[in-house]
């Protein structure tokens, strides 16, 4: 029975039909009363009355329309009358038309018969559940009505009742939650496919949407799921069977080891669907997406499996083989010149993709010996589709399996060289793309030992008849000389550039752009070398430069201007001369003559005027008039923000580049993400012109930190952009202070602004690796102003930004704990989490560093402030956690190395955690605490004396540890030794054995690692010469010899290396060395770096 009167239905119908009219006219009228006589004017009425058409209206389509348009209205957003507060317009409504309204959808949904207006129908109670349960209110009779539905003899109830609950699972409370197991058990027996796959779909949702811990009770379940999978293949139903396997995926990424039971029948499951050709291609790649999340989020359970790992290498390359399919001779390829087309929906590009997946995941032992028991037979086939599988699946696994691979290089080269002169066209092409992929993911090895293989090569390939090989063949140099060492290419210089400048002249505009790159990349890798080339191809590019040339060569040009610039920047403005300023006046007249928004050359420009400036330094100075102001207009630009209200907006939103689609309360929201990393990328290269001009862009300096890099700290819908904010601010603030001074009012006035702004970004920000970089900027800041430039206001505003930092931080901790005594045995952390951690171990860095930068600049000042967070202190330097005993030692270091005898006052905090830390299992901790004794002894006066000297058998203990010259260990062992030297130095007096412990202590050199620990160990043993000091005369060949390796090794440097030399001689000489024999036990390296300081000081 309707509520509302005839006249509201006859205006409604008429608005429904002008809003489904194909009339532009009559829509846009249509619209603009929707908005204007009822949103606004009469939402409840409105709402009722869409909800009676759908339940009156004869008209299907009307009964269609009107659901649709209710989610629509009911998701608007609406301020309550006499605040502020923002509601959706569903929720605005009074209580009572709230329940009526409810009430009468629920009977819709309850009696509609057509299955696509029920689906309608039921996405419209879905929003309004959603809604309920995004406030925190029940809708308890909703939940009473799906359940009934889930029971009902009618197939189409009970598949609508599973798809609501699919999109709110929330709905579902921990009271109900037998209710629902009993319904879900039901639902997966269901006669109908229909409702099985809905009730997986339902489940998956509801399974994600509840705790970890709650989740387990749901595992006896997966039996009844699985059994739902072998009807639908043998039926051939390949879209329920897609569906059925998307709804397993989101199971797997959420509880992988809920399938262990019976993952062995799942993964022989699967391989069949993936190797079924009747099968659509959609269905063979969900299974192999399901997968592959099981090696993304279970890899040992894969392992750990007698079949999956060889079957899925099996599978992975049977569909990379299927390419090409109507183009046998590649005829229609080679004259394509989309190279960029998509194929992510292609068989090949699934199997490629996932090969690259479980190398990453399984790693190279698990991988290797299946992929590798093909890949010989496939190269040796006859037909050239293996050959290009087996040349991609190398380009798939070689970043997963580097640590195995790059010991067996020279047998993987033998495998894909050949390919370069394959009869086959699309052979050569992967060929080239394999070494391509290996020279970044062997980068190093691939460039020192394999540059003569590979170069002579690839090289000729670059003659070959097929444009896109020439290209390709192009593209792979680019990845070898990115990694390349000059001294490594220049011997292949000529060769390498007479073929590039061939390949300038191809008809194809595609193998031009490409020539231009790797010609630019050459450029950056040989440096000076490439100057013996200027002559010949900077004319060329400027000829290109300055042609007038039509739209379609925007690209080569802007190539030409990169390639151009990165010439310049190889061989320095000396070589250039008048070049220099001739192409920036060139860049300048391309600049002015841009018109349209989607120029590239816009972009690129940017770059080559950040090279530019490199390139002349201050000569680049007149030209920034020019340069500023587009770059100004990028990093100043607002976000590109949008409401998507509706389906067919947010189809055409995602149709488009440059778009990110975020959910958001039932509506999407648009973020126009191109304008944003603009912005990024104009900060970062505001940050080079303030690097490299300092003083001289002061002019520029107040107004980007007021409207473009303060403002962006805090610039959330996009991180990179506040990243480059944060990077931004202290090379701004430098440039400032070379022009005013340091001490100036004005750098006094900016450096309030600035600190504040920082100092506030420092609690708000919500990433936390992003919270790194904000640290980073405040730190480096602090460093640019100098001494006491922190007021006690602004060190307590840091001190409480630590903390609340600290609390969240330990919060991290004890949820990633709790979660891990969730896990089941064999179970590993997730690639989410091991970022997480490091994200955190990045954080208390850059925490770490600004804490130094403190100390450093304010001393004991800050001690007030900074004793407020001594329980975070406490109880990190007791953690198990050995980032956390880290993080406490530095800063204890800090106080001690900055506070003097003031630090005395917090020994009870101090000594014990350096005594324990010198026995801590971790060498970087045993570094920490040693370093942290040493300085107790050279700055902390008296009160410490006696407590260092105490310190010094467990000192020496440290550098007679059994691996203690080991890479990992050696740091600490050099600390250990540097410190024992501080004690002697200052403290000698508590030391009552002091020539004993000297003799001791010459046994733990030399330091030829860590060169702030070497000058004071050296320092000491100068003194110890000068003195002639018996201990060092008795063992003067082992110091002699300790000299010589630290001189070699470059610890030592400029005075302090020639007065360490000096005292060297002297002992040679007081001592009576017979020097050349002791010389001839050292490397001829060793021999010609100490006889050259020797010949200085002759």
């Amino acid at each position: 029975m309707s509520i509302l009167p005839p006249e509201i239905h006859t205006a409604l119908a008429q608005l429904l039909q002008g809003l489904s009219s194909s009339d532009n006219n009559l829509r846009s009228n249509a619209e603009e009363q929707l908005n204007s006589e009822w949103v606004s004017a009469r939402p409840d009425l409105l709402l009722m009355g869409l909800v009676e058409q759908i339940q009156v209206a004869i008209d299907p389509m009307t009964r269609s329309f009107a659901p649709v348009l209710f989610r629509r209205v009911a998701t608007k957003t609406r301020k309550l009358p006499g605040t502020e507060e923002p509601k959706e317009l569903f929720l605005a409504l009074q209580s009572a038309q709230k329940v009526a309204i409810r009430e009468k959808l629920l009977l819709a949904l309850q009696s509609e018969t057509l299955p696509h207006i029920r689906h309608k129908i039921g996405d419209a109670v879905a929003e309004i559940a959603r809604q309920y349960s995004d406030e925190g209110e029940n809708w308890s009779e909703l939940l009473q009505v799906l359940f009934v539905s889930s029971q009902s003899p009618d197939a189409g109830q009970r598949e609508g009742a599973f798809r609501i609950f699919t999109t709110t699972p929330g709905i579902i409370g921990k009271q109900h939650e037998d209710t629902v197991l009993g319904a879900f058990t039901k639902g997966f027996k269901d006669d109908d496919a229909t409702v099985r796959i809905a009730a997986m779909e339902a489940f998956a949702s509801f399974f994600g949407s509840i705790q970890k811990k709650g989740q387990k009770k749901y595992y006896p379940l997966i039996p009844e799921i699985l059994n739902i999978l072998p009807p639908l293949k043998e039926s051939g139903d390949s879209d329920s069977l897609t569906k059925a396997l998307m709804a397993l995926i989101e199971l797997a990424e959420e509880a992988p080891l809920m399938f262990k039971q019976l993952f062995h029948n799942l993964v022989q499951f699967s391989i069949t669907v993936i190797q079924d050709k009747d099968l659509g291609d959609q269905v063979r790649q969900n299974a192999l997406e399901l997968m592959g999340t099981f090696a993304d989020y279970s890899p040992a359970m894969c392992r750990k499996d007698s079949s999956y790992t060889r079957e899925m290498i099996t599978q992975c390359l049977s569909l990379m083989t299927d390419v090409g399919m109507d183009d046998d001779d590649a005829a229609e390829w080679k004259a394509s010149e989309d190279l960029d087309i998509e194929e992510s929906d292609l068989n090949h590009v699934a199997g490629e993709q996932c090969m690259d997946r479980l190398a990453n995941k399984l790693g190279g032992q698990a991988v290797l010996p299946p992929t590798f028991d093909w890949l010989p037979r496939m190269m040796l086939s006859s037909a050239w589709r293996d050959r290009h599988a087996a040349l991609m699946a190398i380009s798939a696994i070689s970043e997963g399996c580097r640590d195995l691979m790059v010991g067996e290089l020279d047998k993987v080269l033998d495998l894909v060289v050949p390919a370069l002169q394959d009869p086959h066209p699309r052979v050569r092409w992967a060929g080239c793309n394999a070494l391509g992929q290996m020279s970044t993911d062997f980068a190093g090895t691939m460039q020192e030992k394999y540059h003569r293989i590979v170069l002579t090569k690839i090289i000729p390939v670059l003659d070959s008849p097929e444009p896109r090989i020439q290209s390709h063949a192009a593209a792979a140099l680019v990845n070898f000389c990115e990694e390349a060492e000059k001294e490594i290419l220049e011997p292949y210089l000529d060769d390498l550039l007479n073929h590039l400048l061939q390949l300038l002249r191809s008809p194809k505009r595609y193998v031009q752009e490409q020539a231009l790159s790797t010609i630019a990349t050459i450029a950056d890798s040989a440096e000076t070398a490439f100057g013996k080339y200027y002559d010949t191809l900077m004319p060329l590019l400027f000829s290109v430069l300055r042609e007038e040339q039509s739209k379609e060569y925007r690209l080569l040009r802007a190539k030409a201007m990169e390639c151009a610039t990165l010439i310049a920047l190889a061989v320095g403005k000396a070589r250039m001369g008048q070049d220099a300023l001739d192409l920036v006046q060139l860049l300048g007249t391309i600049q002015a003559n841009i018109t349209d928004d989607d120029d590239p050359q816009s972009s690129y420009l940017l770059h080559c005027w950040g090279r530019m400036c490199r390139v002349l330094v201050q000569d680049f100075v007149p030209y920034l008039a020019g340069v500023m102001p587009p770059l100004m207009e990028l990093a100043s630009a607002k976000a590109d923000i949008q409401l998507l209200d509706d389906e067919e907006t947010i189809a055409n939103v995602q149709q488009e580049e440059g778009w990110e689609l975020v959910p958001l309360k039932g509506k999407v929201i648009g973020i126009k993400t191109s304008i944003l990393e603009d912005k990024h990328m104009a900060i970062e290269l505001i940050g080079i012109y303030a690097q490299q001009l300092e003083a001289a862009f002061e002019p520029y300096v107040l107004e980007i930190l007021e409207k473009v890099s303060l403002p962006g700290l805090a610039f959330f819908f996009h991180d990179p952009v506040r990243v480059a904010s944060a990077k931004s601010v202290p090379m701004l603030l430098n440039s400032f202070k070379k022009a005013h001074g340091e001490r100036s009012p004005q750098m006094a006035k900016l450096w309030e602004l600035t600190i504040e702004k920082v100092l506030e970004v420092l609690s708000a920000e919500p990433a936390i690796d992003t919270l790194a970089e904000m640290y980073q900027c405040f730190y480096e800041s602090v460093e640019v102003l100098g001494k006491d430039c922190l007021t006690s206001t602004h060190m307590a505003t840091f001190i409480e930004s630590a903390k609340s930092t600290l609390e969240e931080y330990q919060d991290r901790v004890k949820k990633r704990q709790e979660a891990r005594q969730e896990t089941e045995d064999g179970e590993e952390e997730s690639e989410e989490t091991l970022f997480a951690i490091e994200d955190d171990q990045t954080l208390l860095s850059d925490m770490n560093k600004a804490f130094h930068t403190i100390f450093k600049n304010q001393g004991a000042s800050f001690l007030p402030s900074w004793s407020r967070l001594l329980p975070f202190y406490n109880a990190f330097i007791t953690s198990a956690d050995s980032t956390q005993r880290q993080w406490a030692l530095c800063i204890m270091d800090d106080v001690l190395e900055f506070c003097g005898d003031q630090s005395w006052n917090f020994q009870s905090h101090i000594q014990q955690p350096l005594i324990d830390g010198m026995r801590d299992d971790i060498p970087a901790n045993r570094q920490a605490a040693c370093y942290g004794v040493g300085i107790a002894a050279q700055r902390g006066g008296a009160p410490w004396s006696g407590f260092v000297a105490d310190c010094l058998p467990t000192l020496f203990a440290v550098c007679q540890l059994p691996h203690a010259r080991d890479d990992d260990h050696i740091f600490a062992s050099e600390n250990a030794c540097a410190s024992i030297a501080k004690i002697l130095q200052a403290n000698a007096s508590k030391v009552p054995n002091v020539q004993e412990v000297v003799a001791h202590w010459i046994h733990t050199l030399p330091v030829i690692n860590d060169e702030e620990a070497a000058p004071y160990a050296y320092m000491f043993l100068v003194q110890l010469i000068d003195q002639q000091n018996p201990a060092v005369i008795s063992s003067a060949s082992e110091a002699f010899v300790a000299i010589a390796l630290a001189l070699e090794a470059e610890t030592l440097q400029g005075v302090t290396a020639q007065r360490v030399a000096a005292a060297a001689k002297t002992l040679v000489q007081t001592a009576g060395i017979d020097y050349n024999r002791t010389l001839m036990t050292l490397s001829p390296e060793t021999q010609q770096t100490v006889g050259s300081f020797f010949a200085s000081h002759s």
